[in-house]
């Protein structure tokens, strides 16, 4: 079995103009037919359509070389799409793609570089997701430059026994550009990446009951996200559980730093966050339980209203959140898609009456926010949760409401077994709104120090 097949042995130039998508296939054919191995692309930019990955072959990128997407879309067949989203079909070509194979990675110190500006921003199919695996077993992401994907960087679904290592992700120029997302996924390991984009940084979602989301370890890792920067649900048809997030830092995140949405019908739970530092994030933690249909973000597939599922079981420790001046400002993603704003800022839990969040921790937290505002400028709206499956108001709490806020910067709602210990809560500029409100919890221990 040969273990190294070179591209350019298959035609590949690397001179940033030639396609070489021919190339780079007949070699991971050729691989695959061997054995497995490695196939490396070394010296060079090589562009390339839609690459599929075979089973015991691992494509090398060397430091000397870069995979560039071709900005031509009749590149990029058909045959890689695999939407859940039922607000986003415009995402179904893909620059690497891998389905029912396992032993396969995608590796070295080299960059692949989406090629964003070359494709719509929005709206279009004709925007090519840089990597989707789906039904895979034993992946490896390791040591690239995942530089400006068109869309998401990664999906991976119902696939198991994967490590993303190593990894600097920047997916800046376009809408939708999230770093790395799992869905239905089990054993994930996640650990020294640097995550930048327009979207979610890291997304664990449960689509479907037959394939939970399950034991998933996040550790050292950097995030900067217009939007969320870990993401644990909004899919959650079926189950997330057993979640490990430790030693992460978190910089100019313009939504949420965790964020925890259980939606669809399913259960979260068994979730530790601990040791994370956060600098300029708006929420640094927003948890809420509800149920949502015909709404941005469903599942296909979801076609009544779930009954409202389970949140149990989530401990954040050891947590500092500071912001500077920069959060005086309203931030937007690109123009004028509203992100978040001094009175949107905060600590957010909800749920509805009935079914409550069970067993929140939330111990030895500084918070430091920007403060400033008082309480007679802000709308001073947040609604409850409903039972959408009953009759309701025409104003539910949602997911998505940047400028809802109740006049306090920690609101917690709805919570049975609630901890709140070493909380230390600090504003910057003066600011005439509570500090906390806490209303339908069941507080087993509260010590929170006002300064």
């Amino acid at each position: 079995m040969k273990d190294l097949f070179d591209v350019k042995e298959f035609g590949a130039v690397g001179d940033g103009i030639s396609i070489d998508t021919r190339a780079i296939q007949e070699a991971i054919d050729a691989c695959h037919e061997a054995g497995g191995g490695y196939v490396v692309l070394a010296g060079g930019t090589f562009v390339s359509g839609t690459i599929f990955l075979r089973s015991n072959v691992y494509l090398r990128v060397n430091p000397s070389a870069t995979l560039l997407a071709n900005p031509d879309i009749g590149d990029y067949p058909d045959g890689t799409h695999y939407n859940r989203y039922v607000n986003e079909k415009d995402m179904d070509k893909c620059f690497i793609y891998a389905e029912d194979a396992e032993n396969i990675g995608v590796v070295g110190q080299g960059e692949i570089n989406g090629n964003a500006e070359s494709f719509p921003n929005v709206g279009s199919i004709y925007r090519p997701m840089m990597m989707r695996f789906l039904r895979c077993r034993n992946i490896h992401v390791k040591g690239l430059r995942l530089y400006n994907s068109t869309a998401w960087t990664t999906a991976f679904l119902d696939s198991e026994n994967i490590w993303c290592e190593g990894l600097d992700i920047r997916n800046d120029k376009r809408y939708n550009g999230d770093g790395l997302d799992y869905d239905g996924c089990k054993n994930v390991f996640i650990s020294n990446c640097k995550i930048l984009g327009t979207d979610d940084n890291l997304c664990l979602q449960a689509s479907s009951k037959d394939f939970p989301m399950k034991n998933v370890h996040i550790s050292n890792c950097h995030f900067t996200s217009i939007c969320a920067a870990v993401r644990i649900g909004l899919k959650s048809v079926g189950d997330i559980s057993n979640v490990a997030i430790h030693n992460c830092t978190f910089e100019n995140v313009w939504r949420e730093g965790i964020k925890i949405e259980c939606t669809e019908g399913g259960s979260i739970t068994d979730i530790v966050a601990q040791g994370l530092v956060m600098r300029n994030v708006s929420r640094p933690i927003f948890i809420i339980l509800n149920n949502r249909l015909d709404v941005i973000g469903s599942s296909i597939g979801l076609d009544e209203m779930p009954a409202i599922g389970t949140l149990e079981r989530i401990t954040l420790t050891d947590i500092i959140a500071v912001d500077d001046e920069e959060m005086r400002k309203t931030h937007y993603r690109f123009t004028d898609d509203v992100m978040g704003c001094p009175s949107f800022s905060g600590i957010r839990v909800d749920a509805c009456k009935p079914y409550p969040i069970r067993d929140l921790t939330i111990r030895n937290m500084a918070y430091t926010f920007i403060g400033g505002v008082k309480k007679e400028d802000i709308p001073n709206e947040y609604p409850e949760v409903w039972d959408l499956r009953n009759n309701h108001p025409e104003k539910v709490s949602e997911n998505y409401y940047p400028t809802w806020s109740r006049a306090t910067f920690m609101d917690i709602r709805c919570v049975d077994r609630l901890v709140l210990d070493g909380m230390k809560l600090h504003a910057k500029y003066e600011d005439t709104r509570e500090s906390y409100l806490l209303d339908n919890c069941n507080t087993l221990k509260m010590d929170i120090l006002e300064y």
